[in-house]
């Protein structure tokens, strides 16, 4: 695992996966990353050569490493283990279609501590999902109707780990650790400020939904406790997120009436049973159209928002993946990706807005209209 020089690879910088796929050119570039082998296959070549083929992955993305029978440590990478957390330093290149390629690689296993930052994400994702957290909390806290607050307090309170480390799809988009909480916080403020645009939906049901429409992923797509992997669940092979999510709802909507608060409840209007019905027709629709899995379409105000909502978040984050990740074919075109179905093209920049100017104090005793020698309230000499 020779680096192909004498320098110390402590020295490099350290890049998440992302970072290290926009910074690769055809020069070859020192640089480390923290990562945990996600999947390991041997495999051969056309002409029967063998080579393993290692997916790596962090917090943000993931590159598949092709180790092949001529390198000087293909008998010490055939050890790596699916699960084991590594740091890996290489000379790396752009590989083309192949992806990042270390060049001189060497590798060390991952101590704990920098395990448990590498789950964490690096310090901007971190405290990117850290404050969508706390914007999702705030929106609950706001909720004027006492029962859609307290369902959704539960189910922070009994599900909220679990809910930090879910990723909102497996490929797609927002499909990381902790993706879904970056989703669900972003629809949280574009419904919220549809809602202020159109006071005549009803606001709470609308977060509401926005915070149950994909609860059932945390069956269907959450990670390991302690790594990257999703893996795949029964219940979520079986039934799909839209199921689990309304059997979830269910179940926390009993604990919640069967709560001793409950009873103030009772002469509500919109009555407790409605406001069931409509949460859960709102996860039942989300995706719009019985082809992309809805068992029932949008009939509410409220159902219309949630379906445009997420599709507009999903959208839009495919894009700015799809900025960061493709091949840029000429001046501000890019690549196709999937599952996008043409060639994309780079965002209009905005006008930057002049600054307001400050006011001024309007303060009738400001020095400007003080007489020199008038401070006592005496004349001038």
């Amino acid at each position: 695992m020779d680096s192909g020089s004498n320098e110390d690879v402590n020295d490099w910088e350290r890049l998440t996966l992302t970072q290290l796929k926009q910074v690769l050119e055809a020069t070859p570039q020192p640089y480390r990353v923290h990562a945990q082998v996600d999947a390991f296959v041997e495999k051969q070549t056309t002409h029967g050569a063998p080579f393993i083929e290692v997916k790596l992955a962090d917090a943000g993305g993931s590159l598949v490493w092709r180790i092949f029978d001529n390198h000087p440590a293909f008998g010490q990478a055939k050890q790596l283990r699916r699960g084991e957390f590594i740091e890996l330093a290489a000379k790396w290149v752009d590989g083309g279609k192949y992806g990042p390629e270390p060049k001189y690689a060497q590798w060390r296993s991952l101590a704990e501590h920098e395990q448990e930052s590498l789950l964490n994400g690096d310090p901007e994702l971190a405290q990117r999902q850290k404050d969508d957290f706390s914007d999702i909390e705030g929106f609950i806290d706001g909720m004027a109707d006492p029962r859609l607050r307290r369902l959704c307090s539960v189910f922070l309170d009994q599900h909220g780990a679990r809910f930090r480390r879910c990723g909102a799809a497996r490929n797609n988009h927002h499909a990381r650790r902790g993706g879904l909480i970056e989703h669900v916080a972003q629809m949280m403020r574009s419904a919220h400020a549809i809602a202020g645009a159109y006071p005549t939906l009803n606001a709470d049901l609308l977060l509401a939904g926005v915070l149950f429409h994909d609860s059932g992923k945390l069956w269907e797509n959450a990670y390991a406790e302690v790594g990257f992997q999703m893996p795949f669940h029964i219940a979520g092979e079986m039934l799909g997120h839209i199921s689990i999510g309304m059997e979830l709802v269910n179940k926390l909507w009993r604990d919640v009436m069967d709560s001793p608060e409950a009873a103030e409840w009772a002469t509500m209007d919109p009555a407790s049973e409605h406001v069931r019905l409509h949460l859960l027709h709102l996860i039942g629709s989300h995706h719009g159209i019985h082809e992309f899995g809805s068992p029932v379409l949008p009939k509410t105000p409220e159902a219309v928002v949630l379906h445009h909502v997420d599709n507009i978040d999903a959208k839009l984050e495919m894009l700015k993946q799809g900025y960061q990740n493709s091949q840029e074919l000429g001046s501000g075109i890019f690549e196709k990706f999937w599952p996008w179905p043409t060639n994309v093209v780079a965002p209009l920049s905005s006008v930057p807005r002049p600054e307001p100017e400050p006011e001024r104090d309007p303060d009738p005793e400001s020095p400007d209209d003080v007489t020199p020698g008038d401070e006592t309230g005496d004349a001038p000499a």
